[in-house]
């Protein structure tokens, strides 16, 4: 009988960690796997914790070899920690702004960054994210309230599969095969025929309702769970099914003349105003709760508040600021004292999303962002680069810090050497940095075109320019409708957060989800209900077979969104090679 209890941190074990197979695994898996978070997110707003996939492929590979020759040496607990480390920190390179800012601020100044200046960017808000969670982390690992449920996961699944090893093999079966189905799914719909896109009748079809062959939102679905996935169908519903055939009738949307098929593009521009003031206001609120409740029920008393600082860190951190503040001035024309403004901003920010993250597991990026733009609106009004650029900064910065957090946390379980932890970061956010923006391009090489389509929905695209657009405008630049629109979903998101912040979780669960619900309105309904399907056909064989469900559900996902997403990448180079 295998126990669960994590190695001796002083075992011979140790001494192999920042192995360089360790660090090439980490990085070839962050380079395949980057791509498909960037490809998650601009298709619908969300993307995957790669961590557990980089964990099993890494384990099944080193494992194998080790069985099969004796002078191999075994793959140990420390080498797969940063192997995740490195390739979790690569694919998470998406809050950097890849999938949100950078792509709003081309839409609405029409400058796109160049492919060096971009990396550059999307590095350096990271690089700043990782020093801020050096610094953060012993007084957040040493409060026993926060028990940082994603590392913990993270962490399980790390000690089941060097206790129990042929359930890693099992696992590595699911995962390929179902990223093979996937991956044959979306070859053939790209290049030998056009899967069809059904749907009930011309008028639904005009309204997006359509049937999306799409094995990749079905692996969202299984994830997301029964209560998001319902959420997204009932939005879905209203906004495209309720509300859209309302503002055709009233006029208040026209169709371009001759148009058929899926109207997405026009329809957008509306709906989008509710459901991002119901998102932004309903995360605001519920982050609000949830912090008091953090201040009234945590305490530091085994850690310090920020850790005395020691020379080599302080190099790191004074680094990071001065790339962030001068790329800022460089690249988007912000003045140096305003960019300034952007460091002990993304301090408080960072931190705060470290604290939600640590009680919840719930990554609340969305919503630091959207503070940051609130914040910059107020300093600087009018100016779209301030107010999108320097708010990146602070959503680039809490993603890769709640990331760091989580590793820091598997780390002190099993013995891991924190600096060795924060190396392997550096050098995912580095291969991150490069391959993500190398991938955004090659999606995304006309973004006027391309974002806000019914193709590419870019949900956090469409936030962001909508926050930053309000700001800049005034809501007397909008219409009488949608000013209402905006009032009536900020209500309905308050009311939401409030209810979601204040009830006992087991009855917050059967409430809609705030953030779904705004995202249908984001969202083409044909990806909305493909999401959904997912969602209730995961629920329905969790029902009857629980353990099954449990052990493979998550893995089966994850290699659906891998597969999909990685063969669409690879489509789209090759398809602009070929134009080329």
């Amino acid at each position: 009988m295998h126990s669960n209890t994590p190695p001796n941190p002083q075992s011979g074990a140790v001494e192999r960690e920042l192995s360089l197979r360790a660090v090439i695994t980490g990085t070839v898996l962050g380079i395949l796997l980057t791509p498909s978070n960037v490809y998650a997110g601009l298709k619908i707003g969300w993307s995957f914790n790669m961590s557990i996939i980089a964990l099993l492929i890494g384990y099944g590979i080193w494992q194998g070899l080790a069985r099969r020759s004796a002078t191999q040496l075994p793959w140990t607990l420390h080498e797969s920690n940063i192997n995740q480390t490195v390739a979790s920190a690569a694919a998470s390179i998406i809050s950097g702004g890849l999938v949100a800012p950078i792509p709003a601020y081309t839409l609405l100044t029409g400058q796109q960054l160049d492919v060096v200046p971009m990396i550059a960017w999307v590095f350096s808000v990271s690089f700043l994210g990782i020093w801020i969670a050096w610094y953060l982390r012993p007084s957040l690992l040493n409060d026993k309230a926060l028990k940082f449920p994603e590392g913990m996961a993270t962490l399980e699944t790390l000690l089941h599969i060097y206790n129990h090893g042929h359930e890693a093999a099992k696992r590595l079966k699911v995962l390929f095969s179902a990223a093979l189905l996937s991956g044959l799914v979306k070859w053939v719909d790209t290049f030998l025929w056009a899967l069809p896109r059904w749907s009930p009748s011309a008028q639904l079809e005009r309204l997006t309702f359509t049937a999306e062959p799409s094995l990749l939102l079905m692996g969202f679905g299984g994830i997301i769970g029964i209560r998001v996935g319902l959420t997204l169908l009932l939005g879905a519903v209203l906004a495209w099914g309720g509300l859209a055939p309302w503002l055709l009738a009233q006029g208040l949307v026209q169709l371009p003349a001759g148009s058929s098929g899926p109207q997405f593009a026009a329809l957008v521009e509306w709906l989008l105003w509710p459901g991002v003031s119901l998102m932004v206001c309903s995360t605001l609120a519920s982050l609000s709760i949830r912090l008091w409740a953090l201040r009234t029920s945590t305490t530091t008393t085994e850690g310090l508040a920020w850790a005395a600082p020691k020379p080599w860190p302080v190099v790191g951190f004074a680094l990071a600021i001065g790339l962030v503040v001068s790329l800022q001035a460089l690249l988007f024309g912000i003045n140096l004292w305003m960019a300034l403004l952007t460091i002990p901003l993304a301090i408080c920010l960072a931190a705060v999303a470290a604290r939600v993250v640590g009680a919840t597991g719930i990554p609340p990026i969305g919503a630091i962002g959207q503070l940051s733009q609130l914040s910059f609106g107020i300093v600087a009004p009018g100016q779209v680069p301030i107010n999108l650029m320097s708010a990146n900064t602070a959503g680039g910065a809490a993603g890769q810090c709640t990331d760091l957090m989580n590793d820091f946390k598997v780390g002190k379980a099993i013995g891991a050497t924190p600096h060795k932890q924060l190396i392997a970061q550096m050098l995912g956010i580095f291969v991150g940095s490069v391959v993500g923006a190398l991938a955004y391009l090659a999606l995304i090489p006309d973004p006027h075109t391309m974002l806000l389509t019914e193709e590419w929905p870019a949900p956090a695209v469409a936030t962001w320019k909508a926050v930053a657009q309000t700001l800049t405008h005034g809501l007397d630049s909008l219409s009488v409708s949608i000013r209402w629109a905006i009032v009536i979903g900020g209500l309905a998101g308050l009311l939401l957060g409030v209810l979601d912040g204040l009830l006992p979780a087991q009855r917050a669960r059967y409430l809609p989800s705030a953030a779904a619900l705004g995202l249908a309105f984001v969202l083409p309904a044909s990806v909305s209900f493909m999401m959904a399907l997912g969602a209730v056909l995961t629920w329905l064989v969790s029902c009857r077979w629980p353990r099954l469900t449990e052990r493979f559900a998550i893995t089966a996902a994850a290699g659906l969104i891998a597969g999909e997403s990685i063969t669409g990448v690879g489509a789209s180079l090759w398809q602009m090679i070929g134009n080329g």
